[in-house]
């Protein structure tokens, strides 16, 4: 009997070893596999929800994608860190991309899925206003964004469309850097600034400016920004950009099934610095405005108002084929596999 028991103790060792060496190769296959990616983004932002959920939630994991997440602070800093090969992926506004195409870069970027389906910044004032209309700005200063970036072009898109020259109307500050214009509205600057969040809610938090309008309400459906990559990379890595757009698909299949204190839960660790609270009423106020598109094509119609505004805004020399700077091979078929 202390003979068989003995037996039967080996081959459960031998069993549990075997059973381990298992988990360790697979673990080890898992890590063979998985690509990185170096994904730099514009600004850290909770407009970005749906890419913070693909995070956290290990969406990319799962697609065998080590992300690494690097912040640009400005459209022109990520672009250049993407012609650079300092990074794999860019997010940003897509104007960014026709600018590259038309200063003549050979190795140029395409966009391959679309984020935001509107603008994510806010008009501040000083005094809260029930009844706010864009006829308020006429003769008043305002702190914008950079000349020829999204922010400030959907601004001037929308003045233009309440009937407001903005060169004659209104007078636009544009000499403060991307992140400043809070801290300089706070000092007194200006009677109105377009700020994104958490600097909207901040500035109302501190009881120092209200939000009066959305851009992104008033502005309608636009493409403000959309992942992109050279050229010569989506040739050579198509396989692992098509598991990058699985993962993002991901992360907009979980929002719009979700609740937004269930993608603020998701979420907080992106953004230690800010409570719980604040994160959960950010997230809503973009959640309501349906900020975040159903799934990541973008399509020519987008790309048509996305020309239409750089040309009203005289940033466009020359028209851009859609078919030139976007695909949709990795979105779409993202869209039929993720549900």
């Amino acid at each position: 009997m202390k003979k068989k028991g003995i037996i039967i103790f080996g081959i459960l060792v031998i069993m549990i070893a075997t059973l381990m060496g298992c988990g360790l190769q697979k673990t080890e296959s898992k890590k063979a596999a998985s690509e990185k990616v170096v994904l730099n983004e514009v600004a850290h932002s909770i407009f970005y929800a749906p890419m913070y959920v693909a995070i956290e939630e290990g969406y990319f994991a799962e697609e065998g994608i080590d992300i690494e997440l690097v912040t640009g602070f400005g459209a022109d800093k990520t672009m250049t860190a993407v012609l650079s090969g300092e990074a794999n992926v860019g997010f940003m506004g897509s104007e960014a991309s026709i600018y590259t195409y038309l200063g003549g870069t050979e190795d140029y970027v395409v966009n391959f899925a679309q984020l935001t389906q509107r603008a994510g910044n806010f008009l501040v004032a000083r005094e809260p206003m029930q009844d706010f209309d864009w006829k308020m700005l006429e003769g008043k200063e305002v702190l914008g964004g950079r000349k020829g970036g999204m922010p400030e072009m959907v601004f001037e898109y929308i003045l233009k469309k309440n009937g407001i020259d903005p060169s004659i109307d209104v007078k636009i500050d544009q000499s403060i850097d991307f992140g400043s214009t809070a801290a300089a509205f706070s000092g007194g600057q200006g009677d109105y600034t377009v700020e994104f969040e958490p600097a909207a809610t901040s500035l109302e938090g501190e009881g120092k400016g209200y939000v009066v309008a959305s851009l992104g309400e008033d502005s309608g459906y636009v493409p403000y920004t959309a992942f992109c990559a050279k050229k010569s990379y989506l040739e050579s890595h198509g396989e692992i950009m098509q598991g990058f757009v699985n993962a993002l698909q991901k992360g907009m299949v979980y929002v719009n099934n979700h609740t937004p204190e269930q993608i603020a839960g998701v979420i907080a660790p992106q953004f230690n610095e800010t409570d719980q609270d604040t994160i959960t009423k950010i997230v809503t106020r973009y959640y309501n405005q349906q900020t975040w598109k159903g799934d990541l094509i973008f399509e020519e119609d987008s790309f048509t108002l996305l020309q239409d505004i750089l040309e009203e805004a005289g940033e466009l020399s020359e028209r851009v084929p859609y078919e030139t700077l976007v695909t949709t091979e990795y979105a779409t078929k993202a869209a039929e596999t993720v549900k």
